[in-house]
């Protein structure tokens, strides 16, 4: 019995009638994202950076060119409030640079520094290992399909259904 199971025993306890099925899944999906974030926060923290500041650089990492703030905001889904925030944190740490377009002189580019691009290099096999051991307890094909669904859920939500 996981968390998850013990949460819907509390909701059958309390209020019987109520259809909490939707849980075994979104609480599933909610319990373990939460799970993993805390566990990247932590090994990121090791590092000097926080789990928004992350998804800044390796987003910049698989653009592999200079983004406007406005397209890294798009990509990690963060405000453009938030991601001014985590670059300017990340140009003191010598990790990103701020341009300004030629073209269209009133937007901003940030792009990986030298010691960023290192940086991501390192980390992110790191942050692959951590998700691979949450998947141990599957094999390759539970696995792909475990990935299947959640696309065809990850779909209807980013659509907005």
């Amino acid at each position: 019995m996981d968390s998850v199971d013990r949460l819907r025993a509390q909701w059958h306890e309390q209020v019987p009638g109520l259809d909490v099925a939707p849980i075994a899944v979104a609480g599933r999906i909610t319990r373990i994202a939460a799970l993993l974030a805390a566990q990247s926060e932590a090994a990121l923290a090791d590092e000097g950076l926080t789990r928004g500041e992350f998804d800044v650089l390796t987003a910049l990492r698989r653009a592999g060119r200079a983004l406007r703030a406005s397209e890294v905001s798009t990509l990690t889904a963060a405000s453009g409030a938030a991601i001014t925030k985590r670059a300017d944190a990340l140009v003191r740490a010598g990790l990103v640079a701020r341009g300004i377009p030629h073209r269209d002189r009133r937007g901003v580019l940030l792009e990986l520094t030298e010691q960023g691009r290192a940086a991501v290099d390192r980390l992110m096999p790191e942050h692959l290992a951590r998700e691979a051991r949450v998947l141990e307890g599957l094999d390759a094909d539970d696995a792909e399909r475990l990935a299947q669904l959640l696309s065809r859920v990850l779909v209807r939500v980013e659509g907005g259904a």
